[in-house]
């Protein structure tokens, strides 16, 4: 009774510092009240987030409370989401300076975090719909926030027709599996006893469902326009879709998890997260418009979740949304200040360079059969393998390989050996606490694990071939090819912000 009671009061605060947060918002859009209130609306944004951490910390195990269900990945997601809008919107206050939608920016960056974080929590699946349907609107407002310019309006057209898509293969999904099985709750349908009702087929089609609702607002081929067009938006608000927005696959796959049996729907999911790694990789490679490069690094970044998602590695895909938000978050606040060296530094010893690539390479190939002989029965350990081998192998190229004297690559060792044991570290820490959280335990059948390292493992032979012909055809075609798939449609492009120089006039 003490722990319910204690959660109930959890709830009610939380829920009430949200209110209060998107309040605050909305009070500041009156143009009376002075520009100094941000900062109070700022500290107010900060309590939700708080909260949910105090929550975080203090939870032992689930519970359901009415339409929400409380458990560690529930308020890990809302306090990750929360925080990632409160670092935003404190960017925003001297960024978007002068903006002439100045105070709208804020109530809609409160009102897109604060539905994100109701829908994570909801037990209720109307709930979690009716609110990630809530999200995706105000994302697109934020991005049509600028009536007056052409490009953004145009970009937001786009996002809003995709977002449709996905919200109505979500919504179809819920309601197939409230007719199959009766009920309108995460912890009463995706029970044994009420599964035992899904069919084989039923079970693909609720899985297809699924990846459509997921692949579009992660970005996906064939639905990647829509994030290319949208880096026409100012930069917190493409900051708040890469962090935030974007990596919302990995937790919806992460509760339907107990649907997701179908080999064949996972091995779809594999393929076009598998196409969407390489088509991202490849755009982050030949753009170099900065905001061009980080979609294509979000692509494959997501396509990488989906894979550990399709594997049944559900707690490996939660780790990795979490630092990537956090990740790109930083890479898009600092995109004003990026500068790119395309300059390649002459090597006094060719020779000695090589050998040190060499040695990287063995190097990352005998940690990465340690790793995999660690837990050999896991079939995603394979994968994590190979994924981790060329990591490590690309790392030690860039950051010792070719690292100015002895002393460069000293630091560059020393760079890379911490980088690994903070990552080690914060893996095996959530990883332990993540453990408990309510996941299918199926594994992928060994078909699967192959197909992913064979496309893998080809990937990186084609484009390392790809990259030592660069005066072949083949490579003129495949470079032109993702730049025209990079590049947004005529509409989402201006050589020059006309609106401002009407507004001038």
């Amino acid at each position: 009774m003490d722990a319910t009671s204690g959660l109930l009061t959890f709830m009610i605060v939380f829920v009430s510092t949200l209110i209060i947060a998107v309040i605050s918002g909305v009070i500041f859009i009156n143009k009376r009240v002075p520009l100094s209130y941000i900062k109070i609306h700022i500290g107010v944004s900060a309590l939700p987030p708080l909260i949910a951490l105090i929550a975080l910390i203090n939870i032992d195990n689930s519970e359901k409370l009415g339409p929400f269900y409380f458990d560690i990945l529930a308020w890990l997601m809302a306090f990750f989401v929360l925080v990632i809008g409160l670092i935003i919107q404190r960017f925003s206050m001297q960024y978007l300076k002068g903006d002439f939608n100045y105070r709208k920016y804020f109530v809609l960056f409160q009102l897109v975090t604060s539905f994100a974080a109701i829908a994570w929590l909801s037990d209720d699946l109307r709930l979690m719909t009716a609110f990630w349907g809530l999200t995706l609107i105000c994302l697109s407002l934020l991005m049509r926030l600028n009536r007056k310019w052409k490009v953004t309006k145009a970009a937001a057209k786009v996002t809003s027709r995709y977002f449709l898509l996905s919200w109505i293969a979500l919504a179809c999904s819920v309601l197939w599996l409230f007719v199959i099985t009766g009920e309108w709750t995460f912890s009463a349908a995706l029970t044994e006893a009420h599964l035992s009702m899904v069919t084989g087929w039923q079970y693909f089609g609720l899985s297809l469902l699924l990846i459509i609702a997921v692949i579009v607002p992660a970005a996906q081929w064939p639905f990647q326009r829509w994030l290319i067009e949208s880096v026409a938006a100012p930069t917190p608000v493409s900051a708040i879709m890469h962090a935030g927005i974007v990596n919302a696959g990995g937790i919806m796959l992460t509760r339907f998890s107990p649907l997701f049996h179908s080999d064949f729907a996972a091995f779809i999911l594999i393929i076009i997260a598998c196409i969407s790694v390489l088509i991202g990789s490849g755009i982050s490679l030949v753009h170099v418009d900065y905001k061009r490069q980080l979609v294509g690094s979000t692509m494959g970044q997501m396509g990488f979740m989906l894979i550990q998602c399709a594997l049944g590695a559900y707690v490996a895909a939660i780790i990795h949304l979490i630092l990537h938000g956090l990740f790109k978050a930083t890479l898009f606040l600092r995109s004003g200040s990026a500068l790119q060296h395309f300059e390649v530094p002459v090597r006094a010893n060719e020779r000695m360079s090589y050998f040190w690539i060499i040695s990287g390479r063995i190097l990352a190939g005998v940690l990465a059969i340690v790793f995999w002989l660690a837990e050999p029965g896991e079939g995603y350990r394979i994968i994590s393998a190979l994924i981790l081998a060329w990591s490590l192998s690309m790392a030690w190229t860039q950051l010792v390989a070719f690292g100015e004297g002895k002393m460069g690559r000293i630091i560059g060792l020393i760079a890379l050996v911490i980088v690994g044991v903070v990552y080690f570290v914060i893996h095996h820490y959530f990883n332990a606490w993540l453990q408990n959280i309510a996941i299918s335990n199926s594994h992928p059948s060994l078909f699967i694990i192959i197909l992913v390292a064979v496309i893998l493992v080809l990937g990186s032979i084609i484009s390392t071939w790809v990259a030592k012909h660069q005066s072949s055809k083949v490579f003129a075609i495949i470079y032109l090819w993702l730049v025209r798939l990079g590049d947004a449609k005529t509409k989402a492009i201006e050589r020059h912000p006309n609106y401002l120089k009407k507004f001038l006039s």
